[in-house]
């Protein structure tokens, strides 16, 4: 008797204590994220301005308007005019001093945990980011995003990750049969997630399952490619891009980088239209993690959430470290196959493939939102020209989901999506980084 009442009264101190540590997560939380309220920002709540004299890049072809103003009404682009041309009554001006007025930057591969990342992303221009590791507290912070009451990016996400018994962890969700499959694409669509996230070990069976349904259902499919299919055999309609570089060396070419052998791989994404997302800051850290035995004390990796600093960072830190004292020639090899990378997205750009941005964010030390400019920089190292950078990260995600229709593009009826630079960003894209001011569906 006296040990059940000791188990009872453990449990109700460990239940007391959870609830504690619950309630101190959540106050900190709210304290992190008390600027983002829109209720706790009087100047945010406005979504009406003109801003005046600013040169336009319109993202819809490669040139500079010049000398414009903008009128923005209830968060849309109302009218695009000459510069001190747009006299609206009861309508605040904005003074763009002759600055560059663009599209605000999306990142489409994400993993978002907690609400205080919104503003990291909004603090480097990015107005929109896809999350691709959807669970449900994403459809809360997505409720609050579309009601207004919090400032962040437009935002959408995928539902929890689908893969098989054959790709074991507790961070997706093992489908056992079609049937499920076809259950889970039912419920996530009915649940409110944007699109299905299918992931590394789906068989055969239960891709054409998740695919079938996915059409039925009306709802698209973004893809981490299967190691249980062969890589040409995994593009479909219903699927609007596949994600990450590495996979096309690894599932592709079985790990053989190729200039030959991947030329297939690079016609089947042009034909089918699919959009790719390559991920290469995510692989690139990890030769940032071989080189650099301090690199988990950068200062961009503060920016990391802090308990995935003090997990996933670490672990895949020691991992890395782990192997090089195994395999010296490691870092090596990972910068080489990264060089492979470049050379593969040149090929996609020149061969008309839709190339979306996309970083991995929020894991590993890819902190969220700075990294998005490292993957441009990464896209002009490959070869693409400032233009065909910024358009991964504007235009082509516009094309990929309807959900991006409205933004991409400094038009009139579009999504008032906006950064202001000092210097034209088609001439140096590094401007991006230090805007002087950035407008999320017309707050700013």
């Amino acid at each position: 008797m006296k040990y059940i009442r000791y188990l009872i009264k453990s449990i109700l101190a460990l239940l007391l204590a959870l609830a504690l540590f619950t309630g101190i997560v959540l106050l900190v939380d709210s304290r992190n994220t008390d600027y983002l309220k829109v209720s706790n920002n009087p100047a945010s709540i406005q979504t009406s301005y003109v801003i005046n004299n600013v040169n336009i890049v319109p993202m819809t072809r490669d040139t500079i308007l010049q000398h414009r103003s903008v009128w923005i009404e209830d968060g849309i682009i109302k009218k695009i005019a000459e510069a001190n041309s747009l006299h609206i009554n009861k309508v605040d001006r904005i003074e763009g001093n002759n600055g560059y007025l663009s599209p605000g930057l999306t990142d489409m591969h994400i993993h978002l945990w907690d609400r205080y990342e919104l503003g990291l992303y909004l603090a480097n221009g990015v107005t929109a980011v896809r999350n691709l590791w959807g669970y449900p507290m994403h459809l809360r912070i997505k409720k609050e995003l579309d009601d207004n009451t919090l400032l962040g990016p437009l935002f959408f996400t995928s539902g929890p990750k689908l893969t098989s018994a054959a790709d074991p962890g507790d961070d997706k969700v093992q489908v056992q049969t079609p049937e499920e499959a076809r259950e889970l694409v039912i419920e996530y669509k009915k649940r409110g997630f944007n699109f299905i996230k299918t992931y590394a070990g789906l068989s055969e069976e239960l891709f054409k399952a998740i695919t079938d349904q996915a059409k039925a259902s009306d709802i698209k499919i973004v893809s981490h490619p299967s190691r249980e299919i062969p890589y040409l055999e995994q593009f479909d309609p219903q699927i609007v891009s596949l994600e990450h570089m590495e996979e096309i060396v690894q599932e592709g070419l079985n790990y053989r980088p190729d200039s030959s052998k991947v030329k297939p791989i690079i016609q089947k994404f042009a034909d089918t239209k699919t959009s790719f997302c390559p991920t290469l800051t995510g692989y690139y850290k990890i030769y940032e993690m071989l080189e650099d035995v301090n690199v988990l004390d950068s200062e961009l990796a503060q920016y990391m959430n802090p308990l995935i600093r003090k997990t996933d960072s670490k672990v895949q830190f020691e991992r890395w470290q782990s192997e090089k004292e195994r395999n010296p020639a490691i870092t090596g090899s990972i910068y080489k196959q990264h060089q492979f990378h470049l050379y593969v997205l040149e090929q996609m750009q020149k061969n008309g493939v839709n190339i979306i941005s996309g970083t991995d964010a929020g894991i590993g030390i890819t902190a969220p939102g700075f990294s998005l400019h490292q993957e441009l920089s990464l896209y002009k190292e490959a070869g693409l020209s400032n233009y065909e950078a910024l358009k991964t990260a504007t235009v082509n995600p516009a094309k990929t989901h309807g959900e991006f229709a409205n933004t991409g593009t400094v038009e009139e009826g579009k999504i008032a999506n906006l950064i202001l630079s000092k210097t034209n960003p088609l001439e140096n894209l590094e401007t991006l980084k230090a805007p002087e001011w950035v407008m999320v569906k017309g707050h700013k």
